[in-house]
């Protein structure tokens, strides 16, 4: 009831799973891409944060940052911050914790890593851990990154999210599986020995079973309508101008001699530039002035000019680089040429060679991609009418000189007035003047939120979605932005990292898209190696058709070979066709989108579901998730109605209502929309403060005992009361009990009867309570009425604790359970190492007897006595091990044992007589 998205069954069982046992310190959901694994970690967030329980740290990569900022804030209504170097030290110097703010907390990986001690400090009641699969190698040593996260995080409940738990080796699931809880297994010997054969597979499931959910895409195809994609390959020959351009940049990438790229961050700043060629002849034009500006510099000072990359690209393509790169490990000095001391003679040389680049670029007006881009928006607008679809494109490249340069390209051929900007300034006048025409039309629907940044994003999509046809974004600024009503995606440029691609389309092919998706991508049959990169991504990704795209299976794979950097390391390298030809076939033997049929059988054995009949489940859930929602909507609608009836006006129809007073100093006036998806008003969510104001308000409110008249046929939604409760009359009390055990706990108790002595169980009250009524004449009940329902409704409250203590004793079970196999887990190494010794001792003494002559023998009887030697310190090990295992277990079982303990506090908060019509 927190979440403006449409929820679907699986979502809501994934988020019920997190939630099944206080006691587990966390879960992995790890459903098939495209099925809302944020949705399900939003729903959990939401409750958390319900709950009281605000201290939550979103731990993602850092490319993925900005679109947990937006979904949060969007989908659920929850405020949060990215926290990063700019801001961080910010914080410190005013005396503020970064990691102790009031809201949401998003960082990346490194970061996290960074600042593990700051974030231990903190003791988050959550954290959610994004793409968890870059973690699963955390066992072993070298991995650095991934022992400071899970370390970070090791006293917070943990909510790790992959679709790939293990790509390669069962010890990667061992990995992600240490980090929910390092006492799940043993050590990595022991997992190894025991698993990785393949012999115990059903048994490693059952153990795994209360830390993993999986839904396949399969088991929701009958209530997903996921749309297809349709890729449009525009294939466009580069000028001899522009081929020549392109090499002559390309093979002054390639030197090492040269002072324009600092050995320092060589990788780096060749892989933008490269972007920046493949881009547009206009954004590298201003790449190439920086260059030679930056260099002349240099060569007037007589000293090295340190680089600020902002020289040379935009901040939009700085940003989505470094992200991808952010992780990786430091780039290692190339000590071939020293750019420290600059050689005059050199540097005006290297002038002059980019001041050639320039007047070269200078003399292409137009791109052929240009071109190719024009053709292509017109043939695919005039197939949107077929497709059911709005006249609608969305661009993207990397460079906003890029953007600037297509802008005024397709405004001057037939798109005036129809292309609107989107990148991470958003700060052009025609931006300013689109948002501040948005601030005027909503002065009164409440959708402003204040926050600049957010409201600007919001008038550049309904913008795009109302007037333009066309938006050309910046990946970096697009990230978490939800254009269902667009379905035609456009890379102007291409990334090299299939995970960017794979959000680009995601932008508009999601759930909720009502057309299929057209993909556009460009080729240029002059460049081999585009070719070949093109037909990787197309051929063996399939990012560009099928339902779902790219698969998770293969997105994994990329990541495990570098996909990117390798690519990168071809343009570098490889001049010649056939060189190039050469190092894409070894890269496409690296890359198996086809993991071998053994490993995708145990990851079906270990991980899917053996429920049959989970596809029906879900369809019935889908029925009793309607039912549940309508019902406390319809609740919280009256609720609201009650607590704010002076202050709102409401219109049942619409579910809206309009706050023309403050019933506290902070609400806002304006109109509030329950629920909307689409909405004009502000989204009335549990977590509104005004929601809570509500809640809180009726909470706290006194009940004087009375009478009232219930009628079915008045309420708001449709309740049908048995017939032994119609025209009955009798009296009802309600209790309020809080339980604090393993968790703390509220539940609101019902006691009722009827006159002719006919006890009601919870449901028959609940439903009475859904009714309609009036209020009769106030009266005090009889004393003999009260001490009845005092008593009965002390058995009531008996009776919810015996539940109670059953349930928590089986999670107490469920855990004493888990320490057990931890224990076995902990000496089968050991144990397994000394059955290897007495075999060896058996083998030896078997060889003694076959001995033939004393030489022989007397060095089989040293080897002998060496095995007993060891066999006796192995079996020294196993007991001392026992000893520090059965320690440790009593230790855990202790810790256990004190929260069986329980603290319970029972209020009344009404009672009163009732009768029906």
């Amino acid at each position: 009831m927190t979440a403006s998205v449409d929820i679907n069954p699986h979502q809501i069982e994934a988020a019920l799973f997190a939630f099944k046992s206080p006691l587990s310190k966390g879960v992995i959901l790890a459903d098939e891409v495209g099925l809302g694994k944020t949705i399900e970690a939003g729903l959990i967030v939401s409750q958390y944060w319900a709950m009281g329980k605000k201290k939550i740290i979103i731990v993602c990569p850092a490319s993925l940052r900005k679109q947990w900022a937006a979904e949060l804030y969007e989908k659920f209504g929850l405020e949060n911050e990215i926290i990063d170097g700019k801001n961080y030290n910010d914080y410190l110097n005013r005396g503020i914790s970064p990691f102790g703010l009031k809201k949401i907390v998003i960082t990346s990986y490194s970061f996290a890593a960074r600042h593990a001690d700051a974030i231990r400090e903190r003791m988050f009641d959550l954290a959610v851990i994004d793409e968890a699969h870059k973690l699963r190698n955390v066992y072993k040593k070298n991995n650095k990154v991934a022992q400071a996260v899970a370390a970070a995080l090791s006293d917070s409940k943990k909510l790790l999210l992959t679709a790939t738990p293990f790509q390669n080796s069962l010890m990667e699931l061992y990995g992600l599986t240490s980090i929910i809880d390092e006492n799940i297994f043993g050590d990595p010997k022991a997992f190894r020995a025991q698993y990785q054969s393949g012999a115990d597979l059903r048994i490693l499931h059952d153990r795994l079973k209360p830390y993993y959910v999986r839904t396949l895409r399969n088991d929701v195809k009958e209530y997903i309508n996921y749309t297809k994609r349709l890729p449009m390959t525009q294939k466009f020959t580069a000028t001899e101008l522009e081929t020549k351009l392109y090499e002559d940049v390309s093979e002054f990438l390639r030197r090492e001699d040269i002072y324009a790229v600092p050995r320092q961050q060589r990788m780096l700043t060749t892989m933008m530039i490269r972007k920046i060629l493949a881009s547009s002849t206009f954004a590298l034009i201003g790449t190439l002035k920086a260059i030679r500006s930056r260099l002349e510099k240099m060569l007037q000072e007589a000293s090295p000019n340190e680089l600020d990359l902002l020289d040379y690209v935009d901040e939009d393509l700085l940003e989505s680089t470094s992200e991808d790169w952010e992780d990786s490990d430091a780039e290692e000095p190339d000590e071939i040429f020293d750019d420290s001391n600059p050689n005059p003679k050199l540097l005006a040389e290297e002038i002059e060679t980019v001041s050639g680049f320039i007047r070269i670029a200078e003399q292409i007006s137009v791109d052929s991609k240009t071109d190719a881009l024009l053709k292509a928006l017109r043939q695919s607008f005039m197939q949107m009418p077929e497709l059911g679809a709005a006249q609608k494109a969305l661009i993207f490249t990397e460079s906003t000189r890029t953007q600037r340069y297509l802008k005024e390209f397709l405004e001057n051929h037939g798109f005036a007035g129809k292309v609107v900007l989107f990148n991470g300034s958003n700060g052009s006048p025609e931006t300013t003047n689109i948002y501040e025409q948005w601030l005027k039309d909503n002065e009164f629907t409440g959708r402003i939120s204040g926050v600049r940044s957010a409201d600007k994003r919001a008038a550049l999509v309904d913008y795009f979605r109302n007037k333009a046809e066309i938006m050309i974004a910046t990946e970096a600024a697009a990230e978490g932005l939800n254009l269902q009503f667009c379905s035609l995606v456009v890379n102007y440029d291409l990334p090299w990292n299939p995970q960017r691609i794979e959000q680009r389309i995601g932008r508009c092919h999601r759930y909720g898209q009502k057309s299929d998706v057209v993909v556009v991508n460009f080729v240029n049959e002059k460049n081999f190696a585009d070719i070949r990169v093109f037909d990787l991504l197309e051929n063996k990704f399939h990012l560009f058709d099928d339902v779902f795209g790219a698969s998770d299976d293969v997105l994994g794979q990329a990541e495990t070979i570098d996909f990117e950097r390798r690519i990168w390391q071809i343009y570098q390298e490889c001049r010649t066709e056939e060189e190039i030809q050469k190092a894409f076939d070894q890269l496409q033997e690296d890359f198996k989108e086809e993991i071998n049929e053994k490993l995708q059988d145990t990851k079906s054995k270990v991980l899917d579901n053996f429920d049959i009949n989970v596809q029906e489940r879900l369809k019935i859930a889908k029925n009793d998730t309607g039912a549940f929602l309508n019902r406390y909507e319809y609740i919280f609608w009256e609720l609201t109605k009650f607590v704010l009836a002076n202050e709102a006006v409401f219109d049942d129809d619409k579910h809206s209502f309009v706050l023309q007073k403050r019933p506290f100093s902070e609400a806002v006036l304006g109109k509030y929309d329950l629920f909307s998806k689409q909405t004009d008003g502000i989204p009335y969510r549990l977590n509104h403060p005004l929601a809570q104001y509500v809640l809180n308000k009726a909470a706290g409110m006194e009940l004087s005992p009375g009478s009232i008249t219930l009628d079915e046929s008045s309420a708001g939604i449709k309740i049908l009361l048995p017939d032994y409760l119609k025209k009955k009359s009798g009296y009802i009390t309600l209790s309020k009990m809080n339980i604090a055990s393993v968790d703390e706990e509220e539940f609101c108790l019902f006691t009722a009867f009827t006159d002719d002595g006919k006890f009601l169980s919870q449901e028959e009250c609940e439903k009475l309570f859904l009714c309609g009524g009036e209020e009769n004449e106030a009266f005090d009940l009889p004393h003999n009425i009260k001490e009845k329902l005092t008593a009965n409704a002390e058995q009531h409250s008996k009776s919810k604790l015996r539940e109670i203590d059953e349930r928590n004793l089986n999670y107490f079970t469920e855990e004493e359970r888990k320490i057990d196999s931890w224990a076995d887990d902990a000496t089968r190494a050991i144990e397994n190492e000394l059955d290897t010794v007495k075999n060896s001792i058996r083998e030896q003494q078997r060889q003694s007897r076959l001995a033939t002559n004393l030489d022989e023998k007397r060095d089989i009887t040293k080897k002998i006595q060496e095995l007993e030697a060891l066999k006796r310190k192995k079996r020294h090990e196993l007991e001392n091990r026992e000893d520090e295992i059965e320690e440790k277990r009593t230790r855990m079982i202790d810790e256990l044992d004190a929260k069986r303990n329980k603290n319970v506090t029972s209020k009344e908060i009404f009672a009163i007589a009732w009768q029906t019509k």
